[in-house]
């Protein structure tokens, strides 16, 4: 079958090969045959090394397909069920999950280190421990959530990770009340999510923050009351908060000097929400005065920080309520060979999210 690989870490360019085999299929395996699958930035963030991940490697982990094939065992789904893949399943018995803090279960990154592929040449992995730049993937049956036929793959796709991680930030992590202020740094296809959360909780003022004026233009079509390049961004806070500080800053970048900027446009007794990925020797300075004086929240947000189940339902109910454009979000669409075309259009900041089509 055809799968994508990058073969070493550091390299910009993958290779679609035709020589690739998804392994491990067994008791409590499904194979799924991949129908659409959107290009995330912790995708090139792996590539780069940012976020760690053994190679030769297959990235994707935002996709959707149809079972294939259910080992011994398996319940949740069948054979020609359409599913969402969520790299980051819940095993419901490890201390987070018993908490109800699902999405902190560590057994999903554990894939992360078993081959889901192989070639002639040797074992292949999958990014986070799925895999979807590839025609066929086997994933643990808890990888696989059944979606309603009237989902389409490609919004499916989308579900899948970038949607959840942002509305999600909104919704769960910060739960923010109607009126509030909000900004947001970084607005690819996680950050114009958060918008959308921002205006479902019936914020007053959302101000989108990025360097591309094309995702400033969008973000302002998805619920955006001001968009501004990042050094535009201390002029916003006086104009809109008199140089209080909004009441509530995500940031969706995942850099040391974006998460900065972030927590000093947050007000003294606001809410900071960590949303993008970053690397483990980037380190954010604070010092110990102000973490104590100003009294501003930090809050990581993983994966939408919230039940990730219950968080895939809510968004399809959403979106079928036409309370939520994610269809819009996909602003390219590649076929599979393609698939370095999407590459250089997630770092060029022109996509908001890139369907590649298998």
């Amino acid at each position: 079958m055809r799968a994508a690989v990058l073969h070493e870490i550091g390299q910009d360019k993958l290779e679609v090969l035709d020589d690739v085999e998804a392994v491990g299929f067994g008791p409590g395996k499904v194979r799924i045959r991949v129908r659409a699958t959107g290009l995330c930035h912790s995708d090139l963030s792996a590539m780069s090394g940012v976020l760690p991940q053994p190679a030769p490697f297959v990235p994707g982990h935002e996709g959707a397909g149809e079972i294939l094939e259910v080992g011994e065992g398996v319940r949740n789904v069948q054979a020609g069920d359409r599913v969402v893949v969520c790299w980051l399943p819940a095993c419901g018995a490890c201390p987070a999950c018993e908490r109800g803090q699902t999405e902190l279960c560590l057994a999903g990154f554990m894939n992360a280190g078993t081959p889901n592929f192989k070639r002639p040449g040797g074992d292949v992995f999958g990014f986070a421990g799925t895999g979807t730049f590839a025609e066929e993937v086997v994933v643990d049956a808890g990888c696989a959530v059944p979606i309603p036929d009237d989902v389409p793959f490609d919004i499916a796709a989308l579900i899948g990770c970038g949607v959840t991680t942002g509305l999600g930030a909104a919704l769960n992590t910060a739960d923010l009340e109607a009126g509030s202020s909000v900004a947001v740094i970084g607005c690819g296809g996680v950050g114009i999510s958060a918008i959308q959360g921002a205006r479902l909780r019936g914020a007053a003022e959302i101000v989108a923050v990025d360097p591309v004026a094309a995702r400033r233009e969008a973000a302002v079509r998805f619920g955006a009351t001001r968009a501004v390049a990042p050094e535009e961004l201390p002029d916003a806070k006086q104009q809109i908060t008199g140089g209080e500080g909004f009441d509530h800053v995500f940031e969706v970048v995942g850099k040391a000097a974006t998460a900065r900027a972030a927590y000093d446009a947050t007000r003294r007794g606001g809410t900071l929400v960590v949303v993008g990925a970053g690397a483990m020797d980037d380190v954010l300075q604070l010092n110990m005065f102000e973490l104590f004086f100003d009294e501003k929240r930090i809050l990581p947000s993983l994966y939408g920080g919230g039940d990730v189940l219950r968080s895939y339902a809510r968004t399809i109910a959403l979106w079928r309520a036409g309370r939520v454009d994610l269809a819009g979000l996909i602003t390219h669409r590649v076929p599979f060979v393609e698939v370095n075309e999407a590459l250089d259009q997630m770092r060029t900041g022109t996509a908001l999210r890139t369907c590649i089509e298998l």
